[in-house]
């Protein structure tokens, strides 16, 4: 295997128990050097825990065996901020903004020492960011949140993101420009992405892991698997037309990917 075609994260048998539950079971899969890889599956089958198991952030009272490593170098064990640091991004579901800081504060907490912040990079891909720079990011709207949110990540270089369900919650409009940023995104960076909106899945993603009951269900192509109607449905529960019920601008946000 050439070093160009070597996986940017290999995930070989993570097991994860919190408080007793054993939610990930022997999990391995990896991540392209380039593109996208989605992590698919049902509500509660472990994805976030997946992410967050790479980034190191399982509560302390957890347990985590098997192996993660980032090209040559193992993630286990390694403190998050190390790892941060190291150039591995996270998007958290939730978002995590200071909201009693404003725009502009909560971008410079972002800035990594001895590096120089990317903001031409940012404010080019949300040009909202600059100019609400003053303003507390508790009272952005969830789609100026989770703009802040990837901008802060995209402030350093990075050499794998970690992206969890940007679209979530957010207003057909404002999924189509996220899916346009992160498509642009992953132009420069590998990306691997939980995303539950199959029209946001099938502009964006490359590969797909599907995990079922905390193991691996199934790899390969993501297209491939959203051609396969009985598939999807068998794998995620829904169809590959029923998964946020597509809307005028859901089928924008494929579109772009289909006219190309």
């Amino acid at each position: 295997m050439s070093a160009r075609s070597e996986p940017v994260l290999s995930v070989e048998d993570l097991s994860v128990r919190i408080s007793g539950l054993h939610i990930l079971q022997g999990v391995s899969f990896t991540v392209a050097p380039s593109g996208v890889t989605v992590l698919l599956g049902r509500n509660g089958v472990g994805k976030t825990t997946t992410l967050r198991a790479i980034l190191g952030l399982t509560p302390p009272a957890g347990e985590v065996r098997g192996s993660i490593r980032m090209g040559a170098q193992s993630l286990l064990a390694r403190p998050t901020h190390r790892l941060v640091r190291g150039g591995l991004g996270y998007v958290p579901e939730d978002r995590d903004v200071f909201a009693g800081l404003t725009v502009a504060e909560n971008l410079r907490l972002a800035e990594r020492r001895g590096t120089t912040p990317a903001y031409d990079k940012v404010f080019a891909l949300f040009p909202e960011l600059d100019r609400r720079g003053r303003q507390r990011a508790g009272s952005l709207s969830g789609g100026q949140q989770q703009m802040l949110s990837i901008g802060r990540v995209l402030l350093n270089d990075n050499r794998l993101l970690l992206i969890d369900e940007p679209t979530k919650g957010l207003a057909p409009k404002v999924v189509t420009e996220v899916a346009e940023v992160l498509e642009r995104v992953a132009e420069s960076v590998p990306v691997l992405l939980v995303e539950q909106n199959l029209a946001v899945v099938r502009r964006l993603a490359r590969d797909a892991v599907v995990l079922a009951a905390g193991k691996v269900a199934w790899t390969g192509d993501a297209r491939e698997l959203l051609l396969e109607t009985a598939l999807t449905k068998s794998l995620l529960g829904v169809g590959t037309g029923e998964a946020h019920r597509p809307t005028g601008a859901d089928r924008a946000a494929v579109a772009g990917k289909d006219a190309g």
